[in-house]
């Protein structure tokens, strides 16, 4: 068995439909297809939610838009045996929709629940129209099965064990299925009430689905052909990556690879399941496979990709009385995860008087809001010195398997940056030596990424 997930550009018009449709009907295997909401609705769903808040009336435009680009789809995609069983389906959610963003705009008021609920009809609509264009498909409901609880700090994130059981119960318990319709994303929590798995999470859905049903592949199809060796908008003959291991995929992923959601990969791993990435507008292409065992070919290389962040920000909080004094950074990160902020590289002198950490440049304000908040009596006291925030940088980082003992890289890679004239602010490198992590001044990433593709010998 197979899982096949599609996302929003893959069933966002008619004729990409079409092409997913050709897709799932030529694998023969008994197969779990996850899609996402049409391209670009999520964010539809998302903005007509604030402005029904705001009480601006024009909100009505973009639902009429919605309703409009969900039933030209209904009409080209389904066919007709089928479309007017569709059509009522999806009206009738479109309804429900209407009415909520109705009670939104007499409340003036946009909770997190309420948003919750609008941006799931994206993927409740979308995999009612997949499963009635698809021959021989049925479609499940994933907010029966996909459950999640709170992390402690106002997250939801996935509750594996009650996931997998209500999987068993549901959809693994009926034997009458061939093809097997879900919409990613979506999830309730053990109050019954409609949660998320955050944006990209269908990849996610995909990947515990996999999990639970022992799939003998994860295939997330896409809009690129797979893994590039760098960023192909900067590097123009940079090139598709044929495989890749799982920790190699992760690296990727985490540092700005926006090909795999990053947690997909976690629940396929520890099944040994692969992963292929194709793109539904080539199907002919061969894809980059991620799987446990690194390719041959990869052996040779001193790297396998480049991955990059354009919009970093490096916060440092300094002060000698931080040396040896136990639990600053349990301070530091609580305080930070309790506010929904994620940190992506952490930078600490050995002397431990100061610790730089790198965020998203749109978390910048609120993670140096938090720390001072935290750090208060610190400040105010004058033994931590001001916690500086320093924007418009970004992170690059060298990815590969071999990589692990390969003396002298390192030397190359500062001695590359250094022959192109490139500043390196903060670097990281992890005990296991598949990753050399480093920022630099934006301006300069499109030359160091060019450089780092030549001295690296990235060529097709």
């Amino acid at each position: 068995m197979k899982v096949l997930k599609f996302g929003g550009t893959s069933v966002g018009t008619v004729e990409s439909l079409h092409n997913v449709k050709a897709i799932v009907e030529a694998c023969p295997d008994r197969k779990i297809v996850v899609v996402s909401a049409l391209g670009g609705i999520t964010d539809m769903l998302i903005d007509t939610a604030k402005q029904a808040a705001a009480d601006d009336i024009s909100y009505m435009d973009r639902y009429t838009a919605m309703i409009e680009r969900h039933i030209d789809v209904v009409m080209g995609a389904v066919p007709e045996s089928r479309r007017a069983g569709t059509l009522g389906l999806v009206k009738n959610l479109l309804n429900e929709l209407g009415n909520i963003y109705c009670g939104v705009t007499l409340l003036k008021e946009l909770s997190k629940r309420s948003l919750d609920i609008i941006v799931s009809y994206g993927e409740r609509i979308s995999s009612i129209i997949v499963s009635n264009m698809l021959e021989d498909a049925v479609h499940f409901d994933a907010r029966k099965f996909i459950k999640t609880r709170d992390n402690g700090y106002g997250v939801q994130v996935l509750d594996n064990d009650a996931t997998h059981a209500a999987i068993a119960e549901t959809i693994a318990s009926d034997p009458t299925w061939h093809t097997a319709v879900i919409g990613g994303f979506i999830a309730t929590d053990d109050k019954g009430d409609v949660t998320n798995l955050g944006r990209g999470g269908s990849d996610y859905t995909a990947a515990i689905m996999a999990a639970a049903m022992d799939a003998e592949q994860l295939e997330i199809w896409t809009d690129v052909d797979g893994f590039m060796t760098a960023d192909p908008k900067v590097i123009n003959d940079a090139y598709v990556i044929d495989h890749l291991t799982y920790s190699e995929a992760m690296e990727l992923c985490n540092f700005g690879a926006k090909v795999v959601y990053p947690p997909t990969i976690y629940p396929v791993y520890h099944k040994n399941i692969p992963i292929l990435v194709k793109n539904t507008f080539k199907p002919q292409e061969r894809g980059t496979l991620i799987s446990t065992q690194m390719h041959a070919s990869h052996s040779e290389r001193e790297i396998t990709g480049i991955s990059s962040i354009n919009d970093t920000t490096l916060i440092t909080i300094s002060s000698f009385c931080m040396v040896g004094v136990i639990g600053v950074n349990t301070r530091i990160f609580s305080s930070l995860s309790r506010n929904g902020v994620s940190v992506f590289l952490v930078c600490q002198t050995a002397s431990e008087n100061n610790t730089t950490l790198a965020v998203r440049t749109a978390d910048a304000e609120l993670a140096t809001k938090v720390l001072r908040e935290e750090f208060a009596k610190e400040l105010a006291s004058g033994k931590f010195n001001e916690i500086i925030a320093e924007s418009g940088l970004a992170t690059i980082a060298i990815v590969g398997e071999s990589m692990r003992n390969n003396t002298g890289l390192s030397g190359k890679l500062f001695n590359t940056m250094g022959t192109a004239g490139i500043n390196v602010r903060a670097f990281v490198q992890g005990a296991l030596e598949i990753n050399i992590s480093f920022v630099i001044d934006a301006t300069q990433l499109p030359k160091a990424l060019r450089a780092i593709h030549d001295s690296f010998c990235l060529k097709n």
